[in-house]
């Protein structure tokens, strides 16, 4: 979480830079852009009519020194004249019958612009196919188009490059940030009050990211001190509260040895010895939950072993309920993981199954590695099971207990990458299954 919490944060920031120049360069060339996109509608309408009134003024111009001059007719600029009383029926369709004045008509698909002057008792007429001036002005807008487009991509490459330069010093330091370890040796650390932490800041860093870093340093020297705090506290409670319950479990196995001991007082030291020995074992389950760290080595262990001592401590509460208890697993299969782990989950897990279990039978089976403990008690009610491995959760007030049993089991099978899943039915009972990587 950490690691890609951070990732996506600076890639946010270098993208978000990338962006930032991107836009800006965008809305620069695009002004650019769309003002020459527009603008070279105006050039080419002004270069049309200068063309149109230099050949008009050409042709008038040698008409009045030579009033025989006859003009020159050509492949896109065409000029007539038309004497004053001379009939226009020898020029094309197009041309006849015009007024003075500018002209656009349609000619085949392509666009002619006339151009009409009355001059010296004559009709002057220029007509200027402009296809030469689309096809320019067409390739002109692409040329400009392309080039937006070659901009915009120019842009984000740079920014892209250029925020990961601006950001550099973040990203390393998020690098160093997630590798840290409360106490990492290996590393070029700093020392302060005893305790070893990382440094972070690192020479040449500009003055916000050294900042950050003895910012962050700071922090990690105080959740440093505070693990250390909490380590020595469950050390210590650990020790204080061991003490007492190994020696109540050693003084009662000094008191079952006596001789001539009641059935009475029998049975009492036994509940003394087994309401200590759950104390013991609730103490260490709750220092793996304070502390997350491992029960015990990994070590190859029979499996089948591991249930039966886990069952041993239930066998008179099953007996009483007259339990039918199946347990279907090979002698010779062996796992290799943490005995002490397995051994705490299957007593949480069997504990619920006999506590809510009145009649019927707790089925132990191992099958494609994968461990089920089956009951037949009341089940979990769907509404419970978003709840199941909640701290302090039960499902029932009648049982005794903390309500920390399934979290300890959770926890357990989430440190050692176990999978676990519950299959169960109200009034059917409730399955647990343990599937081993």
């Amino acid at each position: 979480m950490f690691k890609t919490k951070y990732g996506i944060r600076l890639r946010g920031i270098r993208l978000r830079v990338t962006l930032a120049l991107a836009i800006f360069s965008i809305i620069t060339v695009g002004a650019l852009a769309v003002s020459l996109y527009f603008a070279s509608d105006d050039i080419e309408e002004a270069h049309i009519t200068q063309i149109m009134k230099t050949e008009m003024n050409h042709v008038i111009h040698h008409y009045r020194q030579h009033t025989s001059f006859t003009p020159q007719v050509g492949s896109s600029l065409r000029s007539y004249m038309i004497h004053n009383g001379t009939d226009d029926s020898h020029l094309p369709d197009y041309l006849q019958r015009l007024t003075s004045g500018s002209h656009k008509i349609f000619h085949y698909g392509e666009e002619i612009r006339i151009l009409v002057r009355h001059a010296d008792d004559a009709k002057f007429i220029v007509a200027y196919q402009i296809g030469l001036h689309e096809q320019r002005q067409r390739e002109f807008r692409f040329l400009v188009v392309l080039s937006l487009i070659t901009v915009v991509a120019i842009a984000f490459l740079i920014g892209y490059l250029l925020a990961g330069l601006l950001v550099k010093q973040v990203t390393d330091l998020a690098e160093r940030v997630k590798r840290l370890l409360p106490a990492n040796h290996n590393a070029q650390g700093l020392v302060s009050n005893n305790i070893q932490c990382v440094s972070l800041s690192q020479p040449g860093q500009d003055e916000e990211v050294a900042q950050l870093a003895r910012t962050l340093e700071d922090y990690q020297y105080r959740i440093v001190r505070m693990l250390q705090r909490e380590q020595e506290f469950t050390a210590n409670i650990s020790h204080e509260l061991r003490t007492p319950i190994t020696a109540i479990l050693t003084s009662c196995e000094l008191l079952l040895a006596e001789q001539n001991l009641s059935s009475k007082a029998y049975t009492r030291i036994k509940n003394i010895e087994a309401v200590s020995f759950r104390m013991s074992e609730q103490v260490q389950a709750l220092l793996f939950l304070a502390r997350e760290q491992a029960l015990g080595t990994m070590e190859p262990v029979a499996i089948a072993e591991c249930v039966y001592d886990a069952v041993e401590q239930f066998c008179e509460e099953i007996y009483k309920k007259n339990l039918a208890l199946d347990v279907s697993i090979k002698p010779g299969l062996v796992l290799t993981l943490n005995r002490q782990a397995l051994y705490t989950v299957l007593v949480n897990i069997l504990r619920n199954a006999v506590q809510y279990t009145e009649q019927g039978f707790i089925r132990i089976s191992f099958n494609n590695k994968c461990l089920s403990i089956a009951d037949s008690g009341i089940g979990i009610e769907p509404a419970f099971m978003p709840f199941l491995y909640e701290r302090f959760f039960r499902g029932s007030k009648k049982t005794q207990g903390l309500g920390i049993g399934l979290v300890i089991v959770k926890r357990i099978c989430d440190y050692y990458d176990w999978k676990i899943e519950v299959d169960s039915t109200p009034g059917n009972g409730a399955v647990f299954h343990i599937l081993f990587p």
